[in-house]
């Protein structure tokens, strides 16, 4: 626990608008970046950002301080996701149109390599997009990213493990990644044949 956050709640509480403006400052472009990767559209980002800031502030009296604030204000954020996405699957979808997409070729190889990558991503299933985003893109050490799903550290490796070969897998099949690569990758503790 830092004594900053413990310290920063504790002026939220009483109502300082500078230490609200603070952790909202703080905290906002990871819990929208989450919200974007997981939900694909950034006006419903923007929306559930709005909402997870909100419920943490309805929330922070129960925020328990021996526990690291960023985890709990993401848990709130992938919670608030898988929310919307199960409200949005029962709302009829009129036309995606929304959906920020690149119109034209790839200027080169990676740019669409780097499309196959955010395609596959986005058909994985929410417990591994989420763990993806959150170890590659944002950083978070595998201990923060168990408190925010609140699962087990082997629970949040192995979804990280498998969405990595999901994603691989795509790439394979759409032509993006040499078969003979597979021969490549082993376990831990396992050896690579010699050919």
């Amino acid at each position: 626990m830092s004594a900053d956050d413990a310290s920063l709640v504790k002026r939220c509480l009483r109502g300082d608008t500078e230490a609200i403006r603070q952790l909202v400052s703080r905290f906002q472009s990871d819990v929208y970046g989450l919200c974007v990767r997981l939900l694909h559209n950034r006006h419903d980002a923007e929306d559930v950002t709005q909402e997870v800031f909100l419920r943490i502030f309805r929330s922070l009296s129960g925020w328990d301080s021996s526990r690291l604030l960023k985890p709990w204000i993401m848990g709130i954020a992938v919670n608030r996701c898988r929310t919307w996405l199960a409200q949005r699957s029962r709302r009829p979808e009129l036309v995606d149109y929304l959906q920020d997409t690149v119109a034209g070729q790839p200027a080169d190889d990676s740019t669409e390599l780097l499309r196959e990558i955010h395609a596959a991503l986005a058909d994985l299933r929410l417990e591994y997009r989420t763990v993806f985003v959150m170890f590659h893109e944002q950083g978070q050490p595998y201990e923060e990213i168990a408190q925010a799903m609140d699962r087990p550290v082997g629970t949040i490796k192995t979804w990280l493990h498998r969405a990595r070969l999901e994603i691989l897998e795509r790439l394979r099949r759409r032509g993006m990644v040499p078969e003979e690569g597979a021969s490549t990758l082993t376990r831990p503790g396992e050896e690579r044949e010699q050919s």
